[in-house]
């Protein structure tokens, strides 16, 4: 199975092609210090087999910005040190901390851009990352990764919508200046012994922005400065953001934030033609730099397939590790059905957006700050002898389902078949109803559920349900 080799990535081996991209968590303390809940969160991912570990960004300045990893002074580097020890103290994964500069941003809805640094500013952020990396090495890091995607300082620089007119902006290759030149720092900072990958947009899905056209020809200048892996993520930008009174904008709630944060509306895999597209050219061009793409792809069968056919060399799973931080070792073993699968319902999406502490406030157990551990041996939840006692109801054009609690359940996980085709998880929730209000009328549709454990393990199925909406007027004279 190509997802469950390993890789040498300039040195560092990562036993598997599983990666968790950073996820910013918001468990930190307000001054940026790491905690027992920071070191918990990554400590479950290399518990659960992940191979390459992404931890949040780390800031390497002192912008104000919430509960947010700071790696901008040596008296971080003990805390961070103690991270990366938890980690490598529980399995071979690789751990590399992404790290971040962002400008200022408020809550009237202002923020501050690119072209209002100064030169000697750049200078200092160029700095800043030099320094950031030496820290990352002392603190025993595996790598270090430069964040230049979505809304942030190193992907503003890179943007078409870059509005300098300067050295810094106008063309591509002034686009480029910025990260060219704190790559070039960061290696006289660490060495070239020391594994530093790069994340960017294959995509900005923006009005203006650059598409995989320009973003291919990045990719291959990226692995002429020498960059030992690449990282792919598409949008997240300010210029679409949609601000709310009293809130500080938010890169992520516009539609270039729907992609990059896709939603259970969006197809599965969604950014693998992407990467298949930059990946040839990469490979066309004799670079060999291994490529990671993210978007949608939990499903064990998608991040394979990606993987198979040559798109991709590492596999991003946020949400979905986010969910499940066994998913690894569940997929080694062959426990696919056990895999509590994230549905894309985005609620860490919203708790982000808020600067709450990010869980996955849908399947966890309600209240946890952390993903339950593994248990192989727990039983799966069950019904008594009455049943779950599944009802759907039409209202209108929706379908109500309701059914009865069983006892130890974390979750329901909701299946329907259409017109008697194959059957398929459209939902999982923890309350006993939900409404269906993807359904056309003429169809016919079978539902049924199952309660899962926090484990993952899948309670036999319920009873079945069916209903049919009877077709609309306007469609009297169709065929």
């Amino acid at each position: 199975m190509k997802l469950l080799e390993p890789l040498n990535i300039n040195g560092m081996v990562i036993p598997n092609r599983v990666m968790v991209p950073a996820m910013v968590t918001h468990l930190c303390t307000e001054d940026g210090f790491v905690n027992d809940q920071v070191i918990e969160r990554y400590r479950r991912y290399a518990q659960g087999g992940t191979g390459l570990i992404v931890v949040e960004a780390m800031a390497i300045h002192q912008n104000k910005s919430g509960a947010l990893l700071r790696i901008c002074d040596d008296k971080f580097v003990p805390g961070l040190r103690e991270l990366a020890k938890r980690v490598h103290d529980v399995s071979d994964a690789k751990v590399v901390p992404q790290i971040i500069h962002f400008t200022k941003v408020a809550r009237s809805g202002w923020r501050q851009t690119i072209d209002t640094l100064s030169v000697e500013e750049i200078d200092l952020i160029v700095e800043q990352f030099g320094d950031a990396a030496a820290r990352a090495r002392e603190a025993g890091f595996d790598g270090i990764e430069l964040h230049s995607a979505h809304a942030y300082t190193l992907s503003s620089f890179l943007s078409r919508r870059n509005p300098r007119r300067d050295e810094y902006g106008e063309t591509l290759e002034g686009r480029l200046r910025l990260i060219g030149r704190v790559m070039e720092r960061v290696r006289g900072k660490v060495g070239r012994d020391f594994p530093v990958g790069v994340r960017f947009n294959a995509e900005e899905f923006i009005k203006d922005g650059y598409g995989v056209e320009e973003s291919r020809l990045i990719a291959r200048r990226f692995a002429e400065l020498g960059f030992d892996y690449l990282s792919l993520s598409v949008g997240g930008k300010f210029e679409d953001a949609v601000h709310t009174p009293g809130q500080v904008l938010f890169p992520y709630s516009g539609y270039s934030g729907d992609r990059a944060m896709p939603g259970d509306w969006f197809p599965r895999a969604l950014n693998a033609d992407l990467a298949g597209r930059i990946k040839a050219y990469l490979v066309e061009n004799g670079c060999t730099v291994p490529l990671a793409i993210a978007g949608k792809l939990a499903d064990p069968e998608d991040a394979e397939r990606v993987l198979a056919e040559g798109r991709a060399d590492i596999a991003g799973i946020a949400r979905g590790l986010l969910a499940d931080p066994d998913w690894t070792n569940k997929v080694r073993r062959g426990e696919l059905e056990r895999i509590v699968r994230c549905d894309y319902c985005n609620l860490c999406k919203q708790l982000d957006g808020t600067h709450k502490p990010v869980v996955c406030g849908g399947l966890w157990p309600q209240g946890a700050l952390q993903a339950p551990e593994d248990d192989p041996t727990a039983q799966p939840p069950r019904w008594d002898d009455t049943g779950a006692g599944l009802t759907a109801s039409v209202k209108g054009s929706k379908v109500a389902l309701r059914w009865r609690k069983a006892p130890g359940a974390a979750h329901y996980n909701i299946y329907r078949t259409e017109d008697g085709r194959s059957v398929r998880v459209v939902d999982a929730v923890k309350a006993t109803n939900w409404t269906d209000g993807s359904i056309l009328a003429g169809w016919r549709y079978r539902y049924h559920v199952r309660a899962i454990a926090p484990s993952g393990q899948a309670g036999v199925p319920s009873n079945a349900a069916t209903v049919e909406l009877e077709r609309p007027e306007y469609m009297a004279a169709a065929r």
